[in-house]
């Protein structure tokens, strides 16, 4: 081991689940190695201002009170990107706080853009270890709050289900992802969804409307109550049909991140104009005795995002579990002398890690896997493939996830 006495423990970029059990994981680990331990209070802003704030000890006794099960971090967060910091003496002032405090280390847990600037830390001499975290899963690595996120997404879902059915309604429920469609499309096979679309596949509405049409038409034809529901799990990253996102220019974070919004409504007034233009619906509503002439001569499309709750709430025990890990792993990487890594896994016996460098480029839906939920009936937005299976006989046991 080397000469690290004291470790800092920083959570950064969007809130998820797993992100206490980060720190929770962390500090025992610390404790059980007789080294000091330290929450930076709200995450990069908090570390260029050191100088002029105490960070928070975790003893014991402040352990016990981090509940892992919650989501949010009690460490709190900030968007800041220290290079973008308008001030030369910026890596100066973070070395300065870092000294004030005796902290010989940062255990760092964020996504790939709390991940970039792990990278500039470290070339500055600043000791890091990443650990992974964004609910979006698309780091090279699984990332503490997936597992939670895409739990939150299939439950309301789920859930929302009902009022579809109640009021034969289709419904559109946007989810957060940005650019990779990992937390809708795993949160919609969870919650049997029929639709789902997401960044990695160019959205053909012409196809996605005669899905709608002919599963809608079906239910509403085969129930003895006459319902019927549709319901698609959008990722935020969808595209237009010129392959443009749906952003809103106004808002822009330190890293030029635009906020993304707006997706389901095109994709209603998409399908809106397809079915408006179809003469079947007013056929099959009169057949079924549920056509008013000027009030309901269409099925209803309504729109509606998750936004924030996917992110909040609780934690899952595969969360939980793999955030202990990743703050423990991160603490023995450290004392170990090893920077600039992001942990991966804890397998038996060993920690595996990779450079920071490459955790951070991004990761997508492999869509030859896309073909096999096809075959089961979900609908992507384009004409399906056909899987091809290969069959390959593994020698041994298979740890995966996601």
């Amino acid at each position: 081991m080397n000469g690290i006495k004291k470790i800092g423990v920083i959570t950064s970029g969007g809130d998820c689940g797993g992100l206490n059990a980060v720190i929770n994981g962390a500090a025992r680990m610390a404790h059980h190695l007789g080294i000091e331990i330290c929450i930076i209070p709200n995450g990069y802003a908090g570390l260029y201002n050191l100088t002029s704030l105490v960070p928070v000890i975790i003893d014991k006794a402040r352990a016990d009170r981090i509940s892992s099960e919650v989501a949010g971090s009690e460490a709190g967060h900030s968007r800041v990107k220290i290079s973008k910091i308008k001030d030369d003496q910026k890596y100066e002032k973070i070395k300065a706080g870092l000294k004030m405090h005796s902290i010989d280390g940062l255990v760092i847990a964020g996504g790939d853009d709390t991940g970039s600037v792990v990278v500039d830390l470290v070339s500055q001499g600043i000791s890091c270890v990443h650990v992974p975290k964004t609910m979006d899963l698309d780091l090279q690595t699984y990332s503490v709050g997936g597992d939670s996120t895409i739990n939150r997404i299939s439950k309301f879902t789920a859930e929302l289900r009902t009022t579809g059915l109640t009021h034969n309604r289709a419904l559109i429920i946007e989810v957060f992802g940005r650019y990779a469609g990992h937390t809708a499309f795993r949160g919609g096979i969870g919650a049997d969804a029929d639709a789902i679309l997401i960044p990695e596949i160019n959205v053909d509405y012409e196809i996605l409307y005669q899905h709608f049409k002919e599963t809608y038409t079906s239910r509403l034809i085969s129930s003895d109550v006459k319902g019927s529901t549709y319901i698609i799990v959008a990722a935020e990253g969808v595209k237009d049909k010129e392959g443009r996102y749906f952003t809103d220019e106004s808002l822009k974070d330190s890293f030029g991140h635009q906020r993304l919004t707006g997706v389901g409504q095109y994709i209603r007034q998409q399908l809106e104009f397809y079915m408006k233009q179809d003469p079947d619906w007013e056929k099959v509503l009169k057949q079924e005795g549920i056509y008013v002439k000027g009030i309901y001569e269409f099925p209803e499309i309504r729109e509606l995002s998750l936004g924030h709750l996917v992110r909040s709430g609780g934690t899952t025990s595969y969360d939980v579990a793999f955030g202990k890990q990743g703050g423990g792993a991160a603490v023995l990487l450290l004392v170990n002398d090893l920077s600039g890594v992001t942990v991966v896994d804890v397998e038996h016996d060993k920690i595996i890690y990779i450079p920071t460098y490459e955790a951070i480029r991004q990761r997508f839906i492999d869509t030859n896997e896309i073909e096999f939920y096809e075959a089961l009936g979900v609908c992507f937005g384009r004409k399906a493939g056909e899987f091809k299976p290969k069959f390959i006989k593994q020698n041994g046991p298979v740890h995966r996830y996601l």
